[in-house]
């Protein structure tokens, strides 16, 4: 393990829902309209808005995969002649009760010299966009999920080792209030929404549509910031123009082009969305943050906003892209360049994730400081910074920084 003569916040950590997360609370009306587990043979498949779901292909995760065991491939740093597909390696879920067991959790976060961590979910990532043709079921899923999670994992547990994230739809307006409130009065300390188009009866609507603004002022008041995580956000509608999958599969070989056409436009769109279209400017408060989508997006974002200012200043009662370095937090891919993101937004908008335990993330999460560019490019300071106190100022806990 990375020796830290501080304990970390950890941005991105997951969990592995069990087969009843999104079944345990769900109505009986919604049975069929919902999440459903079937069993075909000896496999298990994840039924959604009655149709099979690939989102992840095997919802028992068992077997699953190692840790970090993708970190080459996604460095881009596979050996000449290995097989990227030779690197996953897997393992028996019985042997890993802590990606399930709250308890025994905290003993691997112990370890891990990990203070906090935001537990975000895994399969729960794909489950809005296969069921947006259905916002009551939607709306009913996702409540259910949430008293499952606070149930098990729990939204924020005196100890404190665990931000725990529900999820947020805004597909029916007053629904998404009564739900921000159950989750805020359970002492929800973050929120996730999918970084996505809300999806609408007659049409999907802007997350900067004024009919969002309770939510919004909610969370703002709260000083409750909103997560926005990879998900399925649909985008590969686009690649099914160009002949490829429309629809999302969690592993397997790809069309390259589906990577090239789409890779990180939802997050990019999410945060144009919500500045371009006035958010920050009605709830100066709001704090939101980029999670496992990387940062190249912020360099387009920032053109494009600096385009769209000069196009159209009567729009802009604020420039857009003070909006962004104000309002915004971003957890890098470790690959990043995280120099150039500290140049671009500042030092203090960056949080470190490891995406632990998929196999894409950090075996070991603190090792994340070999990516950080060393002093003098980054002082003790920052780095800390980047490692620990941004997360906690982003969530208001932050108590070293509140009493200087």
């Amino acid at each position: 393990m990375t020796k830290l003569d501080y304990m970390a916040v950890d941005v991105d950590n997951h969990y592995y829902e069990p087969l009843d997360a999104f079944t345990r609370h769900l109505p009986k009306e919604f049975r069929t309209r919902g999440v459903q587990m079937v069993q075909n043979g000896r496999r298990t498949m994840a039924v959604i808005g009655e149709q099979v779901n690939h989102f992840i292909p095997n919802p028992t995760f068992d077997p699953i995969i190692e840790p970090g065991c993708l970190d080459l491939l996604f460095r881009g740093e596979v050996p000449e002649g290995v097989d990227p597909g030779s690197l996953m390696k897997l393992d028996s879920l019985a042997d890993h009760p802590e990606y399930q067991s709250r308890d025994e959790r905290v003993k691997v976060l112990d370890k891990q010299n990990l203070e906090t961590v935001f537990m975000l979910p895994t399969f729960a990532c794909g489950v809005e966009e296969a069921l947006k043709h259905d916002i009551p079921a939607t709306m009913a899923s996702l409540h259910a999920f949430n008293l499952w999670l606070d149930e098990d994992w729990g939204f924020n547990r005196p100890d404190g080792r665990f931000l725990t994230a529900p999820m947020i739809s805004l597909a029916d307006p007053d629904e998404a209030v009564k739900e921000v409130d159950f989750v805020l009065a359970r002492g929800a300390k973050l929120v996730l929404v999918r970084p996505a188009p809300v999806p609408g009866v007659v049409r999907p609507r802007s997350l900067g549509d004024p009919l969002h603004d309770p939510v919004w002022a909610r969370l703002a008041e709260a000083g409750v910031p909103v997560g926005f995580h990879l998900s399925d956000s649909g985008y590969l509608a686009i690649n099914a123009m160009w002949g490829g999958k429309g629809r999302f599969e969690g592993f397997g070989r790809r069309d390259p082009l589906d990577n090239v056409l789409s890779d990180d436009r939802a997050i990019h769109d999410t945060m144009a969305s919500m500045i371009v279209h006035q958010v920050f400017t009605r709830h100066p408060k709001l704090k939101v943050c980029s999670i496992e989508n990387g940062s190249y997006f912020v360099y387009r974002l920032i053109k494009r906003l600096k385009k769209s200012a000069n196009n159209a200043p009567y729009h802009y009662k604020e420039d857009p892209v003070e909006q962004l370095k104000n309002n915004v937090w971003i957890a890098p891919y470790y690959e990043d360049d995280v120099k150039l993101l500290a140049a671009t937004i500042g030092v203090d908008r960056i949080m470190f994730g490891s995406d632990w335990p998929h196999g894409e993330g950090l075996a070991d999460p603190t090792s994340f400081t070999a990516d950080i560019p060393q002093f003098p490019e980054f002082s003790y300071e920052d780095t800390r910074k980047v490692m620990r106190d941004n997360a906690l100022d982003l969530v208001g806990l932050n108590v070293t920084a509140a009493a200087q």
